[in-house]
């Protein structure tokens, strides 16, 4: 059975802009432009709390926040980080899988500190980023990638949610298939169509029956919700 661990940062870009400027903890922050043209690159918890979200044009965002602050994107601080983090990731293993510059997959299976525990390793990755970055991070535990990436969403922020070999499929069962990782927006209003609300659902469907609806993709809807 393999172990796997997701480890994504909390708020990341919005987070750096806290930590360097103390001025902006507990404001709701957003990294971005407020012109008309603008989008959000990334959003506190503080302007999420109004609605605020990544990739929404920024004049919307301010509709939903007028006290909203803006603060211009410093990609090469946010690369800086993201390689501290990515160093203490490879103390356990190799096998590190970025996602993109804050979040990436680790298989723990077998580690060079021979942890027995992937809960140790990552309660232990998560100091670590927070003594070194003063960030906190979120991070999913379970037995593949697809798990251990919705696990990391369960509990944020600073969040550890695992989900055991023996808890998979009543867990699968219960989640909305809005909530599934690869099942994007367009992809969940089809399959609610479909009478496809929840993992459970998903299950009772054939392997030709979504190759049909859904095409080869079809194939990767019937293991994950097995899986």
């Amino acid at each position: 059975m393999r172990k796997i661990i997701h480890v994504d940062m909390d708020a990341f870009f919005a987070s750096v802009e806290q930590r360097d400027f103390p001025a902006l903890k507990g404001k709701p922050v957003v990294v971005g432009s407020p012109s008309m043209r603008g989008v959000i690159a990334a959003a506190s918890y503080e302007a999420r709390k109004y609605g605020v979200k990544s990739a929404m044009p920024s004049q919307t965002a301010l509709k939903r926040c007028p006290h909203l602050i803006f603060q211009p994107h410093r990609f090469d601080v946010y690369k800086a980080v993201s390689a501290q983090v990515m160093d203490i990731l490879h103390q356990y293993t190799d096998l590190v899988e970025p996602l993109s510059i804050d979040e990436a997959f680790l298989d723990v299976t077998t580690n060079k500190k021979n942890h027995k525990s992937a809960t140790i390793i990552a309660r232990e990755i998560k100091q670590q980023v927070f003594e070194k970055t003063q960030l906190t991070a979120s991070a999913g535990i379970s037995v593949n990638k697809f798990l251990a990436k919705i696990a990391s969403d369960q509990d944020k922020p600073n969040g550890l949610f695992v989900i055991k070999p023996d808890e998979v499929l009543p867990f699968i069962e219960k989640l909305s298939i809005k909530d599934f990782f690869g099942v994007g927006k367009k992809t969940a209003e089809k399959m609610n169509r479909l009478g496809i609300f929840t993992g459970k659902d998903l299950q009772a469907w054939s392997l030709n029956g979504l190759v049909k609806h859904f095409g080869k993709v079809g194939n990767f809807y019937y293991s994950i919700s097995r899986g």
